[in-house]
């Protein structure tokens, strides 16, 4: 009985270090085909704006577009996409707000960078918070990357936590190519705007009175930026407003943990949730923004092909 009892212990111990190894190689095979990213094709500056400095990663030449990470950071994805841009013949501005710069995403995340953002006074994650204070920051890096790089003014795509900041960076007038990702601000409301209601008004006025067009994208399904949001902003911004919707299947099967454990559901169109394949609907609309600066930055037309 004993005997039997230590071959058992030794099987399930056998199948317990079977099913770890698995789990490492699992693991190591996602992290391989994206690890942590070491910027080290980027400019790393302090940008100070009213007395406050962060750290911006820039990049490339020709018009000024200002790239806002998602949650948890700046990660291999979210600087691949400003790698898209920057070679379809921007300057990327791309800020480091939050989170470890170039860290794969991992779960863990959530019960660091994400309660933080989430209480910290320069960000507005709940309802009737009302614009977030970041925004200014990024309105005077704006400025600053306009009057650095020239032309007719400034692109600004934001992506998740970031969405709607693109969106109230339009306050500043060097901004005229607006792209909002996925918005998921205020967390609470699934169909509100992360904004005060005066920015409101005055975000409204700016893009009727300067014909300003708003590109956005969302997954279907996606919980964090729901159909009502998308027409909450129709409701501000009337014909102003093209939010574009992709199927949820369209969305990678296998984004990093974050994305797969936190976030749950088909979200981050352009960055985890991308599948780099011609044609397919997340290239393409990858695309789209890209032809939307373009076309808003007075670029000259290029057929765009990703490296």
């Amino acid at each position: 009985m004993g005997s039997a009892h230590g071959q058992s212990s030794r099987n399930t111990r056998n199948t317990h270090d079977k099913h770890d190894r698995q789990d490492r190689q699992d693991r190591q095979g996602r992290q391989g085909r994206q690890g942590d990213d070491p910027l080290d094709d980027f400019e790393r500056r302090e940008v100070e704006v009213a007395g406050v400095a962060k750290r911006v990663y820039v990049s490339g030449a020709g018009p000024a577009v200002v790239i806002m990470p998602e949650m948890p950071g700046i990660s291999p994805d979210v600087a691949r996409f400003a790698r898209w841009v920057r070679e379809a013949g921007f300057s990327v501005y791309l800020p480091s707000l939050f989170g470890v710069d170039g860290a794969y995403p991992r779960a863990e995340a959530a019960e660091t960078v994400v309660r933080r953002a989430c209480v910290a006074a320069e960000f507005r994650a709940f309802a009737g918070g009302g614009t977030s204070p970041v925004v200014a920051w990024l309105r005077g890096l704006a400025r600053a990357a306009h009057a650095e790089r020239g032309g007719p003014g400034v692109g600004a795509v934001g992506l998740c936590f970031t969405g709607n900041f693109a969106l109230s960076m339009t306050l500043e007038p060097a901004v005229v190519a607006p792209v909002v990702n996925h918005p998921s601000l205020p967390l609470d409301d699934p169909a509100g705007l992360e904004l005060g209601e005066d920015d409101a008004a005055a975000v409204a006025e700016r893009v009727r009175r300067d014909g300003l067009k708003v590109l956005a994208y969302r997954f279907e399904n996606d919980r964090w930026c729901t159909g009502r949001r998308f027409a909450a902003y129709r409701a501000l911004l009337g014909d102003a407003f093209d939010g574009r919707v992709l199927p949820d299947e369209a969305a990678h099967p296998d984004p990093p943990p974050f994305f797969r454990e936190v976030v749950g559901c088909p979200h981050s169109v352009v960055t985890a949730h991308l599948v780099d394949a011609a044609g397919h609907p997340t290239v393409r609309a990858r695309d789209e923004i890209i032809a939307f600066l373009a076309d808003r930055l007075t670029l000259p037309p290029t057929s765009f092909i990703a490296t």
